[in-house]
């Protein structure tokens, strides 16, 4: 692996939060416009319409239960999780909803111990890194009040 393969990562990794942390604050503007199952549709519809950009053909020598497998993860996976944010923005703060986002990796790498042993510890670095995030978003968070 070279440097600019690294490199490009890296940039992707960065542009990728830059974007994912803007939705934010975005959906709780539009909020002010548009019902949480409106945004969602149009977040969706647009999503769908890019896809299509990027690759114009159906998927081919899909079977009917690897269909169904993908409905489900696009039912549980993407439309309740950004139902559930969009409805969660309507009652909290960006950031609140930001740190509840923060937090979801930890209980999705918790329950990967729980229920598969085998794969793999949690290494010293994630939680590391999790607590870190943590503290910059509750810096974010709490605004420099004192307690």
């Amino acid at each position: 692996m070279n440097g600019t393969f690294s490199l490009k990562g890296h940039v992707a990794a960065l542009l990728t939060i830059l974007f994912w942390g803007t939705t934010f604050i975005a959906t709780k503007v539009l909020l002010e416009y548009m019902q949480p199952l409106e945004i969602l549709f149009s977040r969706f519809l647009l999503g769908y319409l890019a896809l299509w950009i990027v690759a114009p053909h159906p998927m081919r020598n899909v079977s009917l239960r690897q269909e169904a497998y993908f409905a489900a993860v696009g039912f549980f996976g993407i439309f309740l999780y950004y139902l559930l944010e969009n409805i969660a923005l309507t009652c909290t703060f960006a950031s609140n909803v930001g740190v509840m986002v923060v937090v979801a990796p930890l209980f999705t790498a918790i329950l990967q111990r729980v229920f598969l042993p085998l794969e793999g510890r949690l290494e010293p670095g994630f939680l590391a890194g999790f607590f870190l995030a943590m503290a910059g978003i509750a810096l974010i968070s709490f605004n420099g009040m004192s307690f």
